[in-house]
C-alpha cells in the first residue's frame, strides 16, 4: 500500500535515488567551508527550480552525496539539471574558484553514480557520517 504518493500528471509514485556527484580532478574543494555552503545553497536552489525532492545533502572533500526523488526524470536529467545549475551558477558568483582550480574546465567530473536503495534510512546513515558530518565514516559495509 502506497503512503502519500507523489502525484504527476500521468503517474504516480516515488523513486528515492542515492546521488554522488564528484568535483572535477578530485580537487578537496569542499574543504573550504564558503565553497562548501555555497554549493550547498545552489544545490537547494536547483531542486526547488526543477521541483526535485531532496531528503538530505552531505558533503565529503571532494564529493556531494544526496538523496533525492526521481519523479519521472531519468538519471541522466536529472544529473544535467542539478549539475549544470550549480556549475554554472557557482563559477558566476566566485569567478575565482574557475581561476584557482578548474582553468578551461567545468565544475563536476562527467561521470556520476546515482543509484536505488532498497533502505533509505542506511543511505540517511552513511550521509551523516560523510567528512563534514561529524564521525568520519568512509565505507558503507559497516552499516
Amino acid at each position: 500500500m502506497k503512503h502519500k504518493p507523489t502525484r504527476y500528471s500521468s503517474a504516480v509514485g516515488k523513486i528515492w535515488v542515492l546521488a554522488t556527484f564528484k568535483i572535477k580532478y578530485c580537487h578537496k574543494i569542499f574543504d573550504n567551508l564558503g565553497v562548501r555552503q555555497l554549493t550547498e545553497a545552489l544545490l537547494w536552489q536547483a531542486f526547488d527550480k526543477y521541483e526535485i525532492r531532496c531528503k538530505k545533502v552531505s558533503f565529503d572533500r571532494d564529493h556531494v552525496h544526496m538523496i533525492i526523488d526521481l519523479g519521472l526524470n531519468s538519471k541522466h536529467e536529472i544529473a544535467k539539471k542539478i549539475r549544470g545549475y550549480v556549475g554554472f551558477k557557482i563559477f558566476r558568483i566566485e569567478p575565482w574558484i574557475k581561476k584557482k582550480w578548474f582553468w578551461n574546465s567545468g565544475f563536476w567530473n562527467p561521470a556520476y553514480d546515482i543509484r536505488s536503495m532498497n533502505d533509505v534510512a542506511t543511505y540517511e546513515r552513511y550521509l551523516d557520517k560523510q567528512y563534514y558530518s561529524g564521525t568520519g565514516q568512509r565505507t558503507i559495509a559497516v552499516f
